[in-house]
């Protein structure tokens, strides 16, 4: 069992949260989107990446947290998943990049069963690194069409 994995950590609104950076594909600085019709609000929309039409989700609304304005800081990150079989790219806008952390399988604790704004489903676990909690996602989950894209009520806002 491998011992360490990297993670590229970023803010959203004000937790830091990371990602195994095997899945990212690349950063870039926020850039307008071609809008589709019916879709949830956090889906933002469509990009075209050299011949690939990746979604755009922001990642604040998809938790049901507050949006922000995005500015020249706002960045998206663009994740691939590893599975040959049924790949998938997404974009994430978050609200910022912090760092990339090394972390022992031993370091990542499980999250607590308790009520969250962020599904389950998204969390690894947490790592505690220098007195502050990095909340880990799933890659897995995040790159996943059936998670990433199951929508509830409140995800779903009349398009003006």
């Amino acid at each position: 069992m491998e011992q360490e994995r990297e993670y590229l950590t970023f803010i959203l609104n004000g937790e830091e949260f990371g990602v195994d950076i095997l899945c990212v594909q690349e950063l870039r600085v926020w850039s307008s989107v071609t809008e589709l019709p019916n879709k949830p609000n956090y889906i933002k929309g469509v990009i075209n990446l050299r011949g690939v039409i990746i979604p755009i989700i922001d990642l604040r609304l998809r938790f049901g947290q507050t949006p922000l304005e995005y500015n020249e800081q706002t960045v998206v990150i663009i994740l691939r998943n590893q599975d040959k079989k049924r790949p998938m790219v997404v974009g994430i806008i978050v609200d910022a990049v912090s760092e990339v952390y090394k972390l022992d399988h031993k370091a990542i604790r499980k999250p607590p069963e308790f009520g969250n704004s962020i599904e389950s489903c998204f969390l690894e676990g947490l790592a505690s690194i220098e007195e502050k909690l990095i909340i880990l996602l799933d890659s897995n989950s995040l790159l996943n069409h059936d998670e990433l894209y199951t929508v509830n009520k409140e995800s779903v806002m009349a398009n003006d």
